[in-house]
């Protein structure tokens, strides 16, 4: 077992967390970044609004952020942080492989975790045929058919986007009894349909429409399959196919270090997540959060530079800090 010292302890290594650790390291900070290998955009093939990099493959994203990180100096660790607490004005976190870490600072890039309806089937193409927001993945199934899952009032916001992208939307009400009048007769005017019943399966169809399972497809616009779709079962029997499904899933911030520092998590209609001021720093002494772990909708490219302005900020305070430490050693000569 071993015990390493740091300036700043990421704990994440995803768009903010190298992006955090890339800044702090290019201002000679000594970071460690800690990474359980977890990525929340590993099921999909391409990550997109990302300027420079438009389709660029998550995974191969990711290594080359770790490239250019520990091309400055930052460490990456592949572990898991399993436990943190306060230790000599900073930070001590006990890791999977028993070793610790310690640091002056904290950057929680933890992401979050996306909570799916209790659908058979959903969980397997997530990422792939079963999306969720219309900016990350609507291009690849403009004009293609394509669902809505409705499980909260947030289905409207979803419908109207992705109409934005088709002519041929419907909105499958599963565990909405309809929506308000004014908002029925909007979708009735755009062509939206809405069809009522309870969803209790999602089927992988071939491009004859035969139903393949529940395995894993290569998603819309891959090649091959691109041709194959969905096929949505309602509690009745009947089947609505789709070449696409969209799902709000509630997203919920992987925050167990937090809250073991006394830290509460905030609610807002998509789920739970850290509150941070403006540079990602939270109400906790010496803790920041950057990227899905404290707002809930950002995609890769909001995420990292919310990395980079948390490091920027963290690297102030530090700096601060280390200015006033040399004034009272001047001041006791």
């Amino acid at each position: 077992m071993t015990t390493t010292h740091h300036d700043v302890l990421i704990i994440g290594g995803g768009a903010a967390g190298l992006s955090a650790a890339t800044t702090l390291a290019r201002s000679l900070r000594d970071v460690l970044v800690v990474d359980a290998g977890e990525p929340r955009n590993a099921p999909a093939h391409s990550a997109h609004n990302l300027l420079g990099r438009e389709g660029v493959n998550p995974l191969e994203l990711l290594t080359a952020g770790r490239a250019e990180a520990e091309s400055y100096g930052a460490r990456i660790l592949q572990d898991r942080a399993v436990s943190v607490r306060r230790e000599d004005g900073g930070f001590a976190v006990e890791l999977g492989s028993a070793n610790t870490a310690t640091a002056r600072r904290l950057l929680l890039a933890t992401g979050l975790v996306d909570e799916l309806p209790d659908v058979p089937g959903l969980r397997e193409h997530w990422g792939r045929r079963v999306l969720h927001c219309p900016y990350c993945h609507g291009w690849e199934v403009r004009g293609r058919k394509i669902g809505v899952l409705a499980t909260t009032p947030m289905a409207m916001h979803q419908a109207l986007l992705f109409r934005q992208l088709s002519d041929r939307v419907t909105v499958l009400l599963h565990q909405l009894p309809g929506f308000e009048p004014e908002e029925a007769a909007q979708l009735e005017a755009i062509g939206v349909r809405t069809v009522p019943g309870r969803v209790v399966g999602v089927e992988s169809l071939d491009a004859a429409g035969s139903v393949q399972g529940t395995a894993p497809d290569a998603g819309p616009g891959t090649g091959a399959a691109a041709e194959a779709g969905l096929g949505v079962v309602l509690e009745d029997g009947t089947r609505v196919d789709v070449d696409a499904l969209a799902v709000g899933p509630r997203m919920v911030a992987r925050a167990e270090l937090y809250e073991q520092l006394g830290g509460t998590l905030s609610e807002q209609p998509m789920g739970r997540f850290i509150e941070t001021g403006p540079m990602g720093r939270t109400p906790l002494e010496g803790v920041w959060a950057a990227g899905n772990a404290n707002d809930l909708s950002a995609m890769v490219s909001v995420a990292g530079g919310a990395g980079t302005m948390a490091a920027a900020a963290i690297n102030a305070d530090l700096a601060e800090e280390d200015a006033r430490a040399a004034a009272a050693r001047a001041a006791a000569v």
